[in-house]
């Protein structure tokens, strides 16, 4: 319109020419405007039509150039290293795929260590940008010039102390499971226990358990640390520092006066210790020059398990005894005879390097009751002779350790812990008082009807020799008096001369 309006400006004429000195109207002017718009037009119809067609075409090559630009614009990726622009790629999938592959290239380079890429400082932003220029592999050689490969391992802690650098956390893992392996039962032997039948050469310490738990006495800490490749650890000499603690054999020998529990007080270690690192030694028979293996290995790691036991104990039934006035005094005439119950107990075993620490009885449950015996029996009681029923000779008793072998040592009694007065556990006559280096203070009480009871370890005895006590009279006070590691009573059951077990004939 602007090229239209310029014709009117050039051909249209002037006001003055066609009025001369006279004034025209507005409307003439107009009409004359619009006489001379119309001229111009029927002249130059051509060079209007031609410069309209020159506009519309500069509008259609303009709208098909931007067409074009968009159709060209694609999406490109500036990659930037901890913020820093390296370069642009294009494509995401390019770095995602580094970020992923490029790490587990790095460890294939080294097989022997543990090495890290961290590669979480790569990241790139989207850009959509007409006919770009990118540098694929140039920003994938940087990147890989950039990040560094470093070696690092798992620094192996116990209570605080560095013990090793290992290759890694499965490493470390490993070796945890090595030191702990020895002293956690088999599968077989893990599975759930049946009640087991017991006897006097059970060996409780070994017996088939339940594990329930296994932990280190310890703390330990994993830590991963970068390292250099050589301050790495042979995991089978980690094994051996961590449970021997790198200490050397030690023997002892043997001379004349001495005994297990003697060489035990004067090492500084128990009995057991000695009965087991030495198999072929049998009760206390020393050779003057014998030597001993006395290694008391201190491992830098210690491994405690909790087991349980279940064994069935035989339940003693107890006697009724029916007075007869015809009968003398000793007489015993059976009217009905007693038969044996059964229990099954449950003891918790706790161990520390498979050495038992400690032994609590947990449970106790009647399979078969017993039967009470019936017999007829004079009427003169003999004073200090025994009912054959046994009460605990402790209030409030509690077990700490049973009836049983312990590493090829028979314990002969069980230790009980509770109320410090010991009472006599039936009417009886006190036949024996003093001390021994393994009871300690002692009494032993003959119940004048086949049995006899053993009190040992006591811290005071009250009991007089030759004397008669009933069921219940204090006899003594509780200690820890000879091959003792606490204060606790420990109590045995002996019939015609035999050692029985006193869980026998204790019920809770």
């Amino acid at each position: 319109m602007r090229f239209v309006q310029d014709l009117i400006k050039r051909f249209a004429p002037k006001r003055e020419s066609l009025t001369g000195n006279e004034s025209i109207s507005d409307k003439q002017l107009e009409e004359v405007s619009t006489t001379t718009t119309l001229t111009v037009i029927k002249r130059h119809k051509w060079s209007l039509v031609l410069g309209v067609g020159a506009v519309a075409l500069t509008g259609a090559i303009t709208f098909a150039g931007h067409q074009y630009v968009q159709a060209n614009m694609v999406n490109v990726y500036h990659v930037m290293l901890n913020g820093k622009e390296i370069g642009v790629v294009s494509d995401n999938k390019l770095i995602d795929e580094y970020k992923q592959q490029r790490p587990e290239e790095v460890q294939k380079n080294f097989p022997d260590v543990h090495v890290v890429l961290k590669t979480n400082g790569v990241t790139y932003t989207p850009e959509k940008a007409y006919n770009p220029v990118t540098e694929d592999s140039a920003v994938i050689a940087t990147l890989n010039k950039a990040l560094v490969p470093q070696p690092v391992g798992v620094e192996l802690k116990v209570d605080g102390n560095t013990i090793a650098i290992v290759k890694d956390q499965q490493t470390a893992d490993q070796i945890l499971e090595q030191v702990s392996a020895p002293f956690t039962p088999k599968a077989k032997e893990t599975a759930k226990v049946s009640a087991l039948s017991a006897s006097q050469g059970e060996d409780i310490s070994t017996a088939p358990s339940e594990l329930e738990k296994v932990e280190f006495v310890q703390k330990v800490d994993k830590v991963e640390v970068p390292i250099d490749p050589e301050d790495l650890a042979k995991p089978e000499d980690v094994v051996k520092k961590l449970t021997t603690g790198d200490v050397t054999p030690a023997k002892y020998t043997v001379v004349e006066g001495d005994c297990v529990s003697c060489i035990a007080k004067k090492l500084g270690i128990t009995k057991q210790f000695i009965y087991d690192k030495n198999p072929g030694l049998q009760d206390d028979k020393l050779k003057i020059g014998n030597q001993l293996d006395v290694t008391v290995l201190k491992p830098k790691l210690s491994v405690k398990t909790t087991e349980k036991i279940v064994k069935n104990q035989e339940i003693q039934y107890d006697t009724e005894y029916v007075q007869d006035d015809s009968q003398r005094v000793g007489v015993v005439q059976p009217i009905s005879p007693g038969k044996n119950g059964l229990k099954k107990v449950t003891i918790q075993v706790t161990k520390v390097d498979g050495l038992m620490t400690n032994e609590q009885l947990v449970d106790e449950e009647i399979i078969d009751k017993p039967v009470t015996a019936k017999v007829k029996k004079g009427t003169k009681v003999v004073k200090g002779e025994g009912t054959g029923k046994f009460a605990w000779p402790v209030i409030s008793p509690s077990i700490s350790s049973t009836f049983g072998v312990r590493w090829g040592k028979l314990h002969k009694g069980i230790d009980i812990t509770g109320n410090k007065n010991i009472m006599a556990a039936d009417n009886g006559k006190v036949t024996e008082t003093g001390y021994k280096s393994d009871y300690g203070n002692y009494v032993i009480i003959n119940h004048l009807n086949g049995y006899e009871t053993l009190y040992g370890h006591m811290s005071k005895i009250i009991a007089t020799e030759g004397s008669i006590v009933e069921k219940g009279d204090v006899i003594g006070i509780m200690g820890s008096t000879g091959d003792s590691t606490g204060v606790h009573l420990h109590f045995e059951v002996h019939k015609s001369g035999s050692l029985e077990n006193p869980l026998k004939y204790l019920n809770r």
